[in-house]
């Protein structure tokens, strides 16, 4: 009588590890607590500070309280992100640093205009990225 000696190959069995990982998915999911940026109260700076010169290597984007654009005081045809994309990158030499980019928004300008045009620069690369304001005593 010869005996047999079976192998037997070792399994895991991966339902309840997936089981597992889910239920630790759905507690770190409930359990997360996420900042509610609407909820802040915030007081916005006001600027007073010297006047920079102007630096031949700037570009500007200015925003109407409308939402159209105008770079370098061409006005854009339509206030589409691309049309502003193309005509930042008409402006930029490869072969020089990256400009300054000035942002000149009307104050009743809608926020959603602003975003677009700071959007853009980043997507043709420009980082150097400035708002311009007034001065405290100055009116329009």
């Amino acid at each position: 009588m010869k005996r047999r000696r079976g192998r037997h190959e070792a399994n895991i069995e991966l339902t309840p590890l997936i089981d597992v990982v889910f239920l630790l998915l759905i507690f770190f999911m409930v359990s997360t607590t996420f900042i509610q940026e609407s909820e802040m109260n915030i007081t916005l700076p006001q600027a007073s500070g010297e006047v920079v010169s102007g630096d031949p290597n700037t570009i500007e984007i200015v925003v109407a309280k409308s939402g159209d654009y105008a770079v370098n005081d061409q006005v854009l045809v339509n206030t589409e992100k691309e049309t502003l994309m193309r005509a930042l990158q008409q402006l930029i030499d490869p072969s020089e640093p990256s400009p300054r980019l000035i942002i000149t928004a009307d104050a009743s300008s809608a926020h959603q205009a602003v975003v677009r045009a700071m959007d853009a620069a980043g997507s043709v690369g420009l980082t150097r990225i400035s708002i311009a304001t007034q001065q405290s005593g100055e009116e329009g």
